[in-house]
């Protein structure tokens, strides 16, 4: 059986991917600028990279608006199950909220060469040591609630 927690990461993961979407499929120029350097060694064995990267500019926006929807379902759908096999929603979330927030500074390092500021590391490290925190307690039993 899968834990609740493991559904919290991939709904994070999820998360994080749909915001790259959207990213990529709003940004004016990204594309074609990402499609030019990725086609640069073609482009000067052929010749002819520029205009493939101009009509490749729509279909390629219009795939990752399609991901964005993609994506948000999962992520939607991996959330409701972490909701469901975690021990209190508040454990869920902090999950998910923690995984989308590594998710998308990887995604922005890797993709966008984004570095974060000082001010964003202390809050993900609040993030996660409230997360820690929540995964270090225990839920309370009935037993244990019926006593008091």
């Amino acid at each position: 059986m899968v834990s609740g927690s493991l559904y919290a990461v991939v709904a994070g993961l999820c998360g994080a991917a749909a915001s790259l979407s959207a990213k990529l499929s709003l940004s004016a120029g990204l594309l074609k600028q990402m499609c030019a350097s990725g086609l640069r060694e073609w482009t000067q064995a052929h010749g002819a990279g520029e205009e493939a990267c101009d009509w490749l500019d729509v279909p390629l926006r219009v795939l990752c608006g399609g991901l964005l929807f993609l994506c948000n379902a999962v992520m939607w759908t991996f959330f409701s199950k972490a909701l469901r096999h975690c021990s209190s929603s508040a454990r869920a979330t902090v999950t998910t909220t923690a995984s989308n927030f590594i998710s998308s500074a990887a995604f922005g390092h890797m993709i966008f060469g984004e570095t974060q500021d000082t001010l964003w590391w202390i809050g993900l490290s609040l993030t996660l040591c409230g997360l820690l925190l929540l995964h270090g307690s225990s839920p309370q039993r009935e037993e244990d609630k019926k006593d008091q």
